[in-house]
């Protein structure tokens, strides 16, 4: 299973929980592997452009935009999460480049779970300053490799732009899309039992 996602889209924050519950039930669990794969959802956002959440909302839907980031705060705390309205919004270039580079340590999802949470349960600034580099340190990741990484912005550059690709060629466009096998494909936050249906499907098919 391959997951394209933003930590700071609440679809795919919504989704994954959804789609970890589905999996958890799931019969065959063990014989899953799950990849978390990279989509900005504003590809080149200036890394310095960092505001709140509320007021991009704001800008891009105008008065209603309150009561919808409420609607989604209350269908995620139905799956049991942190939501804060408080929070901000910037690049997450970078947090996709320590992404990669908490896969090729084994901790790519931790790192993904840590990020989510972080965003929206905490609402902590993951755009500036210490943060990023504290909740990669949280999974397990070495602080000095962290932080050399992202002193170099060419450091999984590619490997970001890479998955972005892959996701255009695959037909998203937008997150969360969840794949399968590359062959079956689940796009945006599903209910649970969608997710299962997609679990059970693949296997017969692949079995």
């Amino acid at each position: 299973m391959e997951i394209w996602s933003d930590i700071v889209c609440p679809w795919c924050y919504i989704g994954k929980a959804r789609f970890d519950k589905a999996l958890a039930a799931f019969e065959h669990r063990d014989e899953v592997e799950v990849e978390f794969r990279s989509f900005e959802l504003e590809p080149g956002r200036d890394k310095q452009d960092v505001e709140p959440v509320e007021r991009m909302l704001t800008r891009k839907y105008g008065p209603q935009a309150a009561g919808m980031e409420e609607r989604v705060a209350e269908l995620a705390r139905a799956e049991g999460l942190g939501f804060r309205v408080d929070r901000e919004v910037g690049s997450t270039f970078d947090a996709h480049r320590l992404l990669h580079l908490a896969r090729d340590h084994g901790v790519g999802n931790d790192l993904a779970d840590a990020l989510f949470d972080a965003n929206f349960a905490d609402a902590r600034p993951l755009f500036t300053g210490d943060a990023l580099p504290q909740v990669a340190a949280k999974v397990g990741l070495d602080e000095e490799d962290v932080r050399r990484v992202l002193a170099d912005p060419t450091a999984y550059a590619e490997a970001v732009r890479r998955e972005e690709r892959e996701a255009a060629d695959l037909g998203a466009t937008g997150v969360p899309f969840f794949v399968i096998d590359r062959r079956l494909a689940v796009a945006g936050g599903q209910p649970t039992e969608v997710f299962a249906r997609a679990l059970e499907r693949a296997w017969q098919e692949s079995h």
